[in-house]
């Protein structure tokens, strides 16, 4: 298959409407349907149920979806690290993405430590939201990332331990829980006092809205939220927040992550800097 032609299917699959797809797609929908069904003889598989009623995917079209999409991003992943590699976009390096906020005091002494090796390549560092950092891992915006276990998935990355450590409940300074030297996970999310918890308990309307720990600090400290977060958080942290252990919270491991097949030399240097660390 060509990757144009997985291009055409997966509009079509996801827009289950072949003229919205060829418009999708900047085409006439009579060479988009031609194409589909020269796919189809090739695999030697139905995609699509095509009836009066509309379109819509098969069984070996659901797979061919799944894999389509995995393909793509693959490919699409492989011309940014390439790209990036040649410095084709004037930004060669290796670009590291991690949440904002998260891990500072560690993330400080990996660059400088990194910055200190032979031959050590720029880092360009990447910040994003909450739970953003893996797909732009996985899609190739950048070369590395550090990961947070059990909230991100590592399947499919080669990945190294750097960090384990328990979570504490960030409150306002002054709360009525400030005072205790450890709570239960169960006692910050009953409280009613600070309306807004993050994370936000499942099914709840509890969500922040944040973008950025700054945000939620300042939420915080005004008596509107509380946090429960990994410990290292206290480096960030000012004379308005309060930190108390959580004693049944999951602990939180800290990996550095990158993709299996990659050959990087600079990239196995910053890794290598990263678990001596």
């Amino acid at each position: 298959m060509e990757t144009r032609e997985l291009q055409y299917f997966v509009a079509v699959a996801e827009e289950l409407h072949f003229g919205r797809a060829a418009q999708r797609l900047g085409m006439a929908q009579p060479p988009l349907s031609r194409a589909i069904q020269r796919l189809e003889r090739r695999l030697g598989a139905t995609l699509f149920e095509r009836s009066s009623r509309g379109v819509a995917l098969t069984p070996a079209g659901e797979v061919l979806l799944r894999e389509g999409r995995a393909a793509l991003a693959a490919v699409s992943a492989a011309e940014r690290r390439t790209r990036r590699a040649a410095g084709a976009d004037g930004e060669a390096g290796l670009v590291l993405v991690t949440k904002a906020g998260a891990s500072v005091e560690l993330l400080a002494k990996l660059l400088d430590a990194y910055a200190a090796e032979p031959g050590a390549v720029p880092v360009h560092l990447l910040l994003c939201g909450t739970g953003e950092q893996e797909g732009i891992l996985r899609d190739g915006r950048a070369d590395v990332a550090l990961l947070h276990l059990p909230f991100d998935s590592t399947a499919g990355l080669d990945t190294e331990v750097l960090q384990d450590e328990g979570q504490v409940a960030v409150l306002p300074a002054g709360h009525p829980l400030s005072s205790r030297e450890q709570v239960e996970l169960s006692e910050v999310e009953a409280l009613t006092d600070a309306p807004l918890r993050f994370p936000a308990p499942a099914g709840s309307a509890d969500d922040l809205g944040v973008h950025g720990s700054t945000e939620l600090f300042q939420l915080v400290g005004l008596g509107r939220a509380s946090a429960v977060l990994p410990e290292s958080v206290r480096l960030q942290l000012g004379s308005e927040h309060a930190v108390v252990p959580v004693v049944d919270a999951p602990r939180v491991t800290t990996v550095i992550a990158w993709p299996p097949h990659s050959t990087s030399l600079p990239l196995a240097a910053l890794v290598r800097t990263a678990t001596r660390l």
